[in-house]
């Protein structure tokens, strides 16, 4: 016969790396099993990579347009990612009273904010591993310092992560969802993205260059296309972003 008290319930709530580490999980799952997330976040920027790429309909200036093209998909990614899919998916979740719950848990909110952010970060590599690969088979020749890149993702997921927990917590559902993809949309085009901000009148290029996605997208292009060292002015760009997104989004977000 079993001792006294093996089979005793212990009731209380999980380590909270676990339930941070169970939530991120099932946050990703559910981004990925998403048909609107995966056109968003897989779909079309690899259409836009391969397509452009191949065909040569925008005048990227010397070079293979290839070398171009791949570091604005990566911004374009990660833009994808940390702000138009996370304002959307966390607006209608703050619409459906899901939030609201989630919040009463034992998971404390910032602890839920901190699983959606894993949630992102792990979705993002998938991204930039799979454009990756995809960018090499149609030539893509990159160089410069792997850190630089990297600081650049990291703070421009920071900067749009920010933004799109800001637009999720303050409209409503259906104005994020079209806030949201309109602002993918202007900024798929006048991010320097596709088309090089050069292109521009004057006057817009000083406007557009303090995007975050022009910010992004002009660091990674200048140090994977370029060979150049640390971007620290867009560096510069994407940590005040950063700070004015986050900071605001704490500010301001609203959980019912």
């Amino acid at each position: 016969m079993s001792a006294a008290g093996t089979y005793t319930p212990k009731p209380g709530a999980a380590p909270l790396p676990r339930m941070i580490a169970a939530q991120a999980a099932l946050e990703t799952k559910m981004l990925l099993r998403n048909g609107e997330q995966l056109l968003l976040t897989v779909v079309i920027p690899t259409l836009l990579l391969v397509l452009f790429s191949a065909v040569d309909i925008v005048d990227t200036g010397k070079g293979k347009s290839v070398d171009f093209l791949t570091p604005g998909i990566l911004a374009l990614a990660v833009m994808s990612t940390a702000f138009t899919g996370q304002a959307i998916a966390t607006g209608f979740e703050r619409r459906y009273g899901v939030l609201k719950r989630l919040g009463a848990s034992p998971l404390p909110r910032w602890g839920l904010m901190t699983a959606k952010t894993v949630s992102v970060l792990v979705t993002e590599v998938l991204q930039i591993v799979l454009l990756t690969v995809i960018a090499f088979g149609l030539g893509w020749s990159p160089h410069g310092n792997p850190v630089a890149v990297l600081l650049l993702l990291v703070l421009g997921t920071a900067a749009f992560s920010g933004l799109g927990l800001l637009m999720a917590g303050t409209l409503k559902a259906e104005a994020t969802l079209a806030a949201a993809n309109l602002v993918f949309l202007l900024l798929l085009v006048g991010g320097g993205v596709i088309v090089p901000l050069d292109k521009f009148p004057d006057a817009a290029q000083s406007v557009l260059g303090l995007l975050p996605i022009s910010a992004l997208s002009d660091g990674l292009r200048d140090v994977l296309q370029h060979g150049a060292g640390m971007p620290w002015g867009d560096l510069g760009i994407l940590a005040v972003w950063a700070v004015l997104g986050l900071g605001a989004a704490a500010r301001f977000f609203r959980w019912e």
